[in-house]
């Protein structure tokens, strides 16, 4: 029988493969869009970290969710260095979120709020991948708009109290796999990382069609 970590990432692959090849992403990457689309795609990360890390304190004792509330994983400190940097000391004032964003960071506080078990599905989805397909997009930033190798502008993909990330994602597995629930809630849990993927979708089609390549 397959672990618990192997079920989400088989069930959710075809989202995940989604999400990872969106239209935005790959022009984004490719090179084709300016600064400004990565400064925007940066704000709306910052929406959906503020709801996972505004609930991560509440959650630290809680015996499904509290073991996966690691501090060395929290991004929104790098953000606001990284928004800093691409949109000036200001930004907080210029700041806004995409319905689809807006979306997406409500279901994450709801989860923080009403379902731990949920709350490890949003959890897994971005931390995971930002340890993961994150340093990808970091490597293409640094060369396509000359950000200092790991420094300000893509702080968000460097996890420096994470020396060994390839060890690191093999014990969140593992907790993912000691997670306490039965089949049903476990089935429930997937459905949600599916859904985490399908938010996160969503954010990069309205990115998309707010920085559309001139035809």
């Amino acid at each position: 029988m397959d672990s618990f970590s192997t079920v989400i990432r088989t069930a959710s692959h075809e989202e995940h493969t989604e999400a990872e090849t969106s239209t935005f992403m790959s022009d984004m990457l490719g090179g084709r869009l300016g600064v400004d689309a990565y400064a925007r795609y940066t704000e709306q990360l910052w929406f959906v970290y503020e709801a996972l890390e505004a609930g991560a304190e509440r959650l630290a004792s809680d015996p499904v969710a509290g073991p996966f509330i690691r501090p060395e994983l929290f991004r929104l400190a790098a953000l606001e260095r990284d928004l800093a940097h691409l949109r000036g000391p200001r930004w907080r004032a210029g700041l806004s979120a995409l319905p689809a964003t807006r979306a997406y960071a409500d279901r994450v506080r709801e989860c923080a709020a009403d379902w731990p078990a949920g709350y490890v599905a949003h959890h897994y989805t971005r931390y995971l991948g930002d340890l993961s397909g994150g340093q990808i997009i970091r490597a293409k930033a640094e060369k396509t708009w000359g950000f200092a190798r790991k420094g300000d502008g893509v702080r968000f993909y460097v996890f420096e109290d994470i020396p060994n990330p390839a060890a690191f994602k093999r014990g969140y597995r593992e907790l993912l796999d000691a997670v306490r629930a039965d089949d049903l809630e476990k089935q429930r849990v997937v459905a949600e990382c599916k859904r985490a993927f399908a938010l996160n979708t969503a954010v990069f089609r309205a990115l998309g069609e707010e920085f559309p390549l001139s035809a």
